[in-house]
């Protein structure tokens, strides 16, 4: 019998990646292509297409050798139509997403939030491996979040659950959002927030800092100067590390998770970053929740989107 592939796919305001996957979550092949956001992404659905059909010829195969895409998209989704409510980088409100995705590719399709087949990839073959109850958080240019709970992804009435970065930290006086709130986790925990805390804090007073040298300032250098016990990089990230671990350990409360996954470019901090969140959200969660929660780094990076994708896809069409 001819094994079968899943495609996986994870759209980004920047570039769109994709993959061919195997039953077993293994990466076939994987690759990606800008997204072109002209005419408010009018043509998005037509180069993923486009993109397959060139990468099946490459195979030497047809569109019989797939099973269906799953696909991942930067805004709140309804599971059921496929509709994407709203994807500001892309231009996007009440998109039917699903439906021009099958009249497209001539494939099924399944769609979701890019932070819940973040999620759902680290579950199947990543840091959550095993986990059937776990919260994952995205820290990068934002804050995403993604929660499964009995293994499943939990989407909420309006397609908008798991957003964590939008859990508000300081409830009055905080920094704007791009939400349209103010005091959100995401102005604090994100790659943006760490800058924004460092860039403050230097501008407020004299304290000595090897920040202080450097022209742009990025949430790796203040976390590599707290690596190096740099005073001023240590009052921010401990700020961070506070709220962040606040907001996870209330999360935790509600679901009670095996894994809380941390992912995002600011996860490549490691270990030290795992420890230091770890020491609030056992301060912070309900006894028996701190007791058996455990937060890890995601080891999946960039395709943790593709095999999350692929995942949905085996669920929904699998053989």
């Amino acid at each position: 019998m001819m094994e079968k592939w899943l495609v996986g796919v994870d759209l980004g305001g920047t570039t769109i990646k994709m993959a061919f996957v195997n039953v077993y979550g293994e990466l076939i092949d994987q690759w990606e292509i800008p997204t072109n956001l002209n005419d408010q992404g009018k043509y998005i659905i037509t180069d993923i297409a486009k993109s397959l059909d060139k990468k099946l010829a490459e195979h030497g195969q047809t569109k019989e050798k797939l099973i269906g895409i799953g696909m991942g998209a930067p805004g709140p989704v309804d599971g059921d139509t496929g509709i994407i409510y709203e994807a500001v980088n892309l231009g996007w409100k009440n998109y039917p997403l699903k439906n021009v995705l099958e009249v497209e590719t001539s494939l099924p399709a399944v769609v979701d939030n890019d932070a819940n087949i973040a999620a759902i990839g680290e579950m199947w073959k990543g840091a959550g491996s095993g986990a059937k109850n776990l919260i994952c958080v995205t820290l990068g240019t934002g804050v995403g979040g993604g929660v499964i709970a009995d293994g499943k992804i939990i989407r909420g009435v309006s397609g908008a659950a798991g957003e964590i970065g939008h859990i508000t930290s300081i409830p009055t006086g905080g920094a704007p959002c791009n939400c349209g709130k103010t005091g959100c986790l995401e102005t604090i925990a994100s790659a943006t927030g760490i800058v924004r805390l460092a860039k403050e804090k230097l501008a407020a007073g004299n304290m000595d800092s090897s920040l202080r040298n450097l022209g742009t300032i990025t949430a790796k250098d203040v976390l590599d100067a707290a690596k190096e016990h740099d005073r001023l990089a240590l009052e921010v990230t401990e700020d961070v590390f506070f709220h962040l671990g606040l907001a996870l350990a209330n999360a935790a409360n509600v679901i009670n998770p095996e894994k809380i996954v941390i992912g995002g470019g600011v996860s490549k901090a490691g270990a030290w970053l795992a420890e230091q969140v770890t020491r609030y959200v056992k301060q912070f969660a309900f006894p028996r929740v701190a007791e058996s929660v455990e937060v890890v780094i995601a080891t999946l990076g960039n395709d943790a989107g593709v095999i999350g994708g692929a995942w949905l896809a085996k669920e929904a069409f699998g053989e």
